[in-house]
């Protein structure tokens, strides 16, 4: 066959483009111009790859389509993919350059029967979230202490059974008012927002909480009807919704102003605040009463010290302590007269001592002797002894000694004492 000019395809006037050029081409369009889109089909050739990425096929009567879940998409999946499996995917085309083929990166994955749901489920929420249902400041506190609580539920479920049972493990002192309503079925959605309506109404309640136990998408599908996703967003009063296990969402989880993973969860949040409080009461009693025992052991102290106190200041204490202090004062005063008589003593025997050296009898015969030779001496000495060896005395008119003749005059009368009397002379010259 002959082969085709290039220059009736305009290769002469535009750039001829490689494999990878134009596969990357294609890639871009695909990519840009196929928006992500749920799909369904059987699934085939299943491969589980030891990195935890699964490859797999989507197929009908007409067509089929390479599909891989990366690990972590695959980690969130709650379908164990099988070969033969009728599934909706919901994910996004890619283009693997290296062998030119296209293929679907799944986001999601639910059985068929449940793909339908999904859909509706996703839709509902797109539209209520644009209407502002769900913004987070339509969302109000719950009550730290509510008083009493209103829980929409089966009253024969067992998610009631756990959540009262939890609060009354917690010790919780609130009361429980169960709205009875079903929680699966045709009719559960209306009852549940007539107990919704009810609980607003009657104005006695804190808080309400809304669910049940886990199931399925269909069991729990009540709780994504609309009008009960209203009613919980318009309820006066405070809302959790606790409906089903940790990785199952109702649109009613967006609407209430708190969503609990569980019933149990729910009891908990409700009673958090509350046990805290008990705790910080119990050790706020625990610290009153060491404060308590620790103020009585100082009263205590106190007490036995005044009463020591007392006893020290009763009459009979002080009459005992001055019959003490009178006996030292005796004891003191008797060894302070005994110290002062020995030292009296002792001086008197110091002084006798002294006086007995000094005694005139045992000087008297010095005494006497120094008197005899005084007596001796004076009486050589005495005018007597003067006037028996011859010499007289010459006195004056007036009884005087004259000692000297200077002074004398002519016929002046003296009187002359001799050893045996007395005789009257004249001057007679100068």
């Amino acid at each position: 066959m002959k082969a085709p000019n290039p220059e009736l395809f305009g290769a002469a006037s535009e750039r001829i483009e490689t494999v990878s050029e134009f596969t990357r081409r294609v890639k871009e369009l695909l990519e840009a111009g196929i928006r992500p889109c749920w799909v369904k089909g059987e699934v085939s050739n299943l491969r589980a790859q030891a990195s935890g990425h699964v490859y797999f096929s989507l197929k009908d009567s007409g067509a089929q389509l390479s599909a891989v879940l990366f690990r972590g998409d695959a980690a969130r999946q709650k379908v164990a993919l099988k070969d033969g499996m009728q599934v909706a995917v919901y994910g996004e085309v890619s283009v693997y350059e290296v062998r030119g083929q296209y293929q679907l990166i799944v986001r999601a994955v639910v059985e068929e029967g449940l793909g339908k749901l999904q859909r509706e489920f996703e839709a509902l929420k797109k539209r209520l979230a644009e209407e502002g249902l769900f913004a987070p400041e339509r969302k109000r506190p719950i009550p730290a202490m509510p008083a009493v609580v209103g829980f929409v539920t089966s009253p024969t479920g067992a998610a009631v059974q756990d959540f009262l049972r939890i609060l009354s493990r917690r010790g919780w002192r609130g009361r429980i008012v169960i709205l009875p309503a079903k929680v699966q079925g045709a009719e559960a959605a209306a009852e549940m927002v007539a107990m919704l309506e009810l609980a607003g109404s009657l104005g006695i309640f804190d808080l309400i909480v809304i669910g049940r136990g886990g199931g399925s998408v269909e069991d729990l599908w009540a709780f994504n009807e609309e009008p009960l996703v209203r009613a919980v967003a318009g309820c006066p009063v405070p809302t959790i919704s606790a409906v089903g296990h940790e990785i199952d969402f109702t649109l009613c989880d967006f609407a209430a102003d708190v969503r609990a993973e569980t019933p149990s969860a729910a009891a908990e949040l409700i009673s958090s605040h509350f046990v805290a409080c008990l705790e910080r009461s119990e050790q706020a009693s625990e610290a009153m009463a060491a404060a308590a025992d620790l103020m009585l052991a100082r009263s205590g102290e106190r007490l036995a010290h005044a009463r020591s106190r007392l006893r020290l200041l009763t009459p009979s204490a002080q009459i005992e302590r001055g019959h003490l202090r009178l006996d030292d004062l005796e004891n003191r005063l008797g060894s302070a007269l005994r110290g002062a008589a020995d030292s009296a003593k002792r001086r008197l025997a110091e002084v006798e001592s002294h006086f007995a050296a000094a005694s005139p009898a045992l000087r008297l015969p010095l005494f006497r002797e120094r008197a005899v030779a005084l007596g001796k001496r004076l009486g050589a000495a005495s005018p007597d002894s003067v006037l028996n060896r011859g010499f007289a005395i010459i006195r004056d008119d007036k009884g005087g000694p004259v000692m000297r003749r200077a002074g004398l005059r002519a016929g002046q009368s003296l009187g002359a004492q001799f050893a045996d009397g007395t005789a009257r002379v004249r001057v007679e010259k100068e």
